[in-house]
């Protein structure tokens, strides 16, 4: 199929549970987000399972350790062939993780500021700086360290494109059809929307997963795509 920008999140607690969306979509995308929640009941055999059978893997782990765990994390995993890994858009840990991955065709993506997050959050925090600078700051330091990509907001992606240039990988999620329910989201935008400020790819979740027809919902997105011009 022709490279899709969809990347389906299999956020479920069993392999069963994500083997049906799977095999329910068919056509319908051939990527696929493995997150925390279904690594910790199906670990790498079942990125193994869907990497055997064509699919595309975005491992979306958010390392976050100390650089020598993280050097030798990402090492293991980007031997296995999955497309994307996220790291936390820390500095030392984006530069162990770059060491890790070495020349292995894996591409590592930096989490900048969770789509979940608000002002608010990051107050709680102790940030006093605006989301959008603290996005901007890791986003150049993600490429100072060799970092091929950016999870970030769509709100953020035409600025995150400025400072990145067109080479720079950008991962959106907390995207949703418009009418549709955000969940816990908070900085959200349309596929169309996203796509036209600059984004490379999209993560669907509950949109695809939890819709009656999964393979309907991914070609209902495509089709709202579809003729939009990147920035």
């Amino acid at each position: 199929m022709k490279d899709s920008p969809l990347i389906i999140a299999l956020d479920v607690d069993t392999v069963e549970e994500a083997r049906r969306l799977v095999n329910a979509i068919g056509h319908g995308a051939d990527f696929y987000k493995v997150g925390m929640e279904l690594y910790a009941v199906a670990g790498m055999s079942f990125v193994q399972e869907l990497l055997g059978s064509g699919k595309r893997v975005f491992l979306d782990l958010k390392l976050y350790d100390i650089s020598e765990t993280v050097k030798r994390a990402t090492r293991q995993i980007s031997r296995s062939g999955v497309t994307f890994l996220t790291v936390h858009g820390s500095k030392a840990v984006m530069q162990a993780a770059v060491e890790g991955r070495g020349d292995s065709a894996t591409r590592l993506l930096a989490v900048t500021v969770l789509t979940s997050f608000d002002q608010d959050d990051l107050a709680d925090f102790g940030f006093s700086t605006p989301v959008s600078e603290l996005v901007a700051l890791r986003v150049r330091k993600a490429v100072e360290s060799g970092i091929d990509g950016i999870v970030c907001s769509a709100l953020e992606v035409a600025k995150v494109r400025e400072i990145g240039g067109p080479g720079l990988k950008l991962v959106t999620p907390g995207v949703r059809s418009a009418g549709t329910a955000t969940g816990d989201q908070k900085r959200v935008a349309t596929p169309a929307e996203a796509i036209q400020a600059g984004a490379d790819y999209l993560v669907i979740g509950r949109q695809v997963t939890r819709a009656a027809d999964p393979k309907a919902a991914c070609e209902q997105i495509l089709n709202e795509i579809a003729g939009v011009v990147r920035r």
